[in-house]
């Protein structure tokens, strides 16, 4: 029998259909992948380093190559649909991408666009922006800083995407607009943020790294003082995390709401907010905390934006402290919000994430070989007069010679060679005189124009002497910098705000305090029973077939562990929790801390100090056990949700809490018994460790409880202890097995 090829075991194909072709994963990236990324990386997502992604530039070159600097108001369908010329990606992307420049939007500290209509704002994702059809836009006077020299060959022009026109790869922005316009992007693998900060710093910053350029990031830190943001806002300032920014590029900052008391209205009113929020989310925020019954100082709160600006009002409660009220708001809620610098720019068309001096050091570079282009294209200019003027007075020595030359040709093709060989000029010296007309041939006329010969000459040796010296450039730049700054500068919008005169707000400081009594039933239900209601009466309602599991006595500032069957960890205040009675079921755990389907409690412990001391004991089906230090489930950032905080590799029985050894009884399905000591077991410190065997099983044998607090139930309970682990454990006598059930129902 023949041998079936290896293909015809993987498939086959009917003979009209192609197989599929092959290709190794390196080579789908290679080919595939990659190319996209870098187009997203180069083409989209990261700022060179004028400032501007490539669909800033595309939208602001096409508006200026309208004429829309200084000229009148155009519908912004019709700059759309220009851009579109350079950007053909859609009109509302292009759109989308004016409004964010625009002045109406208030996301810069200075609009490239000048806007008529509603242009929505950045700070409210609800206030939308009107169609293209309804609103007006113009280039802002502000923009001649970026187009300045672009008409000279500052910088390179490359073809549009189908060949008709060209674009610049980059605008020779005369001041660093990459660090004063803020920038979000997020390509394939990579993305970037940069913040903005205050054109007058920047210029002050720019002009003396220009003059210093191994200046250090304290003095950098002393001119450009801090971000400064569109809006507004209170910057917590700390010397130490701005230095990191301004020497790696990375790194983080906080900006908080700033907002006065109105005491006739007894309300505070909040007129500026962090620029990386909005007022959608702060609103969403405090509508959750109210009901969350976490915000009683407030009985009201609402929008009161209007043409006069932005406005955010909170109605208080009598007696209410507002600035008590709002240190918690700052802490509960996007009113104080992070920013996270990432300054990744492209230079040279490769990203790379820099500090504040860098990248200034980078634009300066950028700009000078920009003006050292420009002065060059000027130079260009005056030498090709000077040469034509140089030829204009050759024939000043004999100007009836020019007009026999010319009279006297037969053929006008012959003009310009005549004139060459009369007067030794070359071709474009003659075609000028040629080009003359007559009532110009005379000798005043002549005189005129070649008296600038000597200005042009004196002008050329001060270009050409610019060219070659960078001194003399940084010198252009500086002047450049200090007119902007005299003409554009603006007030710092974002006050500094130094973290040492900040108080903190902490919870547990405003909590009323106050003995109570926490109960946890098997099914899940927690109640907080205050001691004055227990006087009352302590009898406590369960739903049918429900019963007590846990409960213990604490104070109402004491946090709250809860220990659940998959293996999580959810932590609250005990003040989260409404005082209730012992008449009432209480609240469902599952519900109010928001925990998984079908998940439920199986231990709760309520502590106000955490020490070193405490430990958590987890004994499992499978026999094992482990104590792990309760210090292990601390976390920097306080999270109400610890995932795989103990192990799940098999079934918890029993949690217990440790702050001085106790005797467990554990109890598997063949009726036997094992006593052990807590200190028996194990410590380990890595949360998610399942310990070592405790109790020896035998196969299809397993845990089915952990007792502790059997003691005076069972006073012969010695016989059930062994001196090593693992241990099989003991036949329950009779009469234990019912002491311990009787025991167990008056816990």
């Amino acid at each position: 029998m023949a041998k079936k090829s290896s293909k015809a075991q993987f498939h086959s194909y009917p003979q009209n259909v192609a197989e599929p072709c092959l290709q190794p994963i390196t080579e789908t990236i290679e080919k595939n992948y990659m190319p996209y990324a870098m187009s997203v990386i180069i083409s989209r997502a990261i700022p060179a380093i004028d400032g501007f992604k490539p669909v800033h530039r595309k939208v602001l070159y096409s508006m200026y190559k309208m004429g829309l600097l200084g000229g009148n108001f155009i519908k912004s369908a019709n700059a759309v649909g220009q851009a579109m010329q350079l950007h053909p990606h859609g009109d509302s992307s292009i759109y989308e991408t004016m409004v964010r420049l625009a002045r109406g939007n208030e996301a810069l500290l200075h609009p490239f666009v000048d806007s008529k209509g509603s242009f929505g704002k950045h700070y409210s994702s609800d206030m939308q922006y009107a169609a293209s059809r309804y609103t007006e836009v113009r280039l802002d006077k502000f923009c001649a800083e970026i187009f300045r020299g672009i008409d000279k060959d500052a910088v390179d022009f490359v073809d549009n995407y189908d060949g008709t026109t060209t674009e610049p790869v980059m605008l020779p922005t005369s001041f660093p607009n990459i660090l004063l316009s803020p920038n979000l992007g997020i390509a394939v693998g990579m993305a970037s943020k940069i913040c903005s900060f205050n054109l007058s710093e920047l210029c002050d910053g720019t002009i003396a790294l220009l003059k210093n350029p191994g200046m250090d990031v304290d003095s950098m830190l002393d001119l450009i003082k801090a971000p400064d943001f569109p809006g507004g806002g209170l910057l917590v300032y700390n010397r130490a995390q701005l230095s990191e920014i301004y020497k790696t590029g990375t790194g983080s900052f906080k900006v908080r709401a700033k907002y006065v008391y109105n005491a006739e209205r007894n309300c505070i009113e909040v007129l500026e907010i962090p620029y990386s929020t909005s007022i959608e989310l702060i609103i969403n925020s405090i509508t959750d905390l109210v009901k969350e019954g976490k915000l009683k100082e407030i009985t009201d709160f609402r929008d009161e934006i209007d043409l006069s600006g932005f406005k955010f009002t909170l109605d208080l409660r009598k007696n209410t402290d507002p600035d008590l009220l709002m240190a918690k708001l700052y802490k509960m809620t996007p009113l104080e919000d992070t920013f996270s610098c990432n300054f990744n720019v492209l230079i040279n068309n490769s990203p790379k994430v820099m500090g504040v001096i860098e990248i200034l050091s980078e634009w300066i570079k950028f700009r000078m070989e920009c003006i050292r282009r420009e002065t060059k294209f000027v130079l260009g200019k005056k030498e090709e007069k000077l040469h034509l003027l140089i030829g204009l007075g050759k024939i000043l020595l004999d100007i009836d010679k020019a007009i026999r030359i010319i009279r006297e040709t037969e053929h006008e093709c012959d003009v310009v060679p005549n004139l060459m060989s009369g007067f030794s000029l070359d071709q474009v010296q003659a075609e000028y005189i040629a080009d003359i007309k007559l009532r110009n041939l005379n000798r005043e006329y002549i005189l005129n124009r070649i008296s600038e010969i000597d200005a042009l000459q004196k002008e050329i040796a001060e270009l050409r002497e610019t060219v070659g010296s960078d001194s003399k450039i940084k010198k252009i730049i500086e002047k450049q910098l200090k007119e902007i700054k005299e003409k554009y500068a603006k007030p710092r919008q974002t006050q500094l705000l130094f973290d040492s005169e900040i108080k903190q707000y902490k919870e547990e400081e405003h909590i009323d305090n106050y003995n109570v009594r926490i109960v946890l039933t098997k099914e899940g239900y927690f109640k907080k029973i205050t001691m004055q209601s227990l006087r009352g009466s302590d009898e406590q309602k369960l739903k049918e077939g429900d019963e007590i599991f846990i409960s213990e006595d604490t104070e109402n500032i004491a946090d709250l562990y809860f220990f659940t069957d998959k293996s999580q960890i959810y932590h609250c205040k005990v003040s989260d929790f409404d005082d209730t009675k012992a008449s009432l079921l209480g609240d469902f755990v599952a519900t109010k801390l928001g925990f998984d389907e079908n998940e439920r409690p199986v231990f709760v412990k309520a502590l106000t100090q955490i020490e070193p001391k405490h430990k958590i004991v987890y004994l499992f089906e499978n026999g094992k056990g482990v104590r792990v230090p309760f210090e292990a489930y601390l976390t920097k950032t306080n999270r109400r949700k610890l995932t795989s905080a103990f192990s799940s590799a098999s079934p918890v029985k029993a949690v217990f809490y440790e702050d001085a050894p106790f005797n467990i009884m554990i109890k598997n399905n063949a009726e036997k018994a094992l006593v052990v000591n807590s200190e028996q077991i194990p410590i380990k410190t890595t949360r998610t460790s399942m310990g070592v065997a405790i109790m020896k099983l035998r196969p299809k044998q397993f845990v089915v409880s952990a007792e502790r607090g059997f003691e005076k139930a069972i006073p012969g309970y010695a016989r059930y202890q062994k001196a090593k682990l693992p241990a099989p454990g003991t036949v329950l006598a009779e009469k234990d097995i019912a002491e311990l059930q009787i025991s167990l129902l008056d816990l």
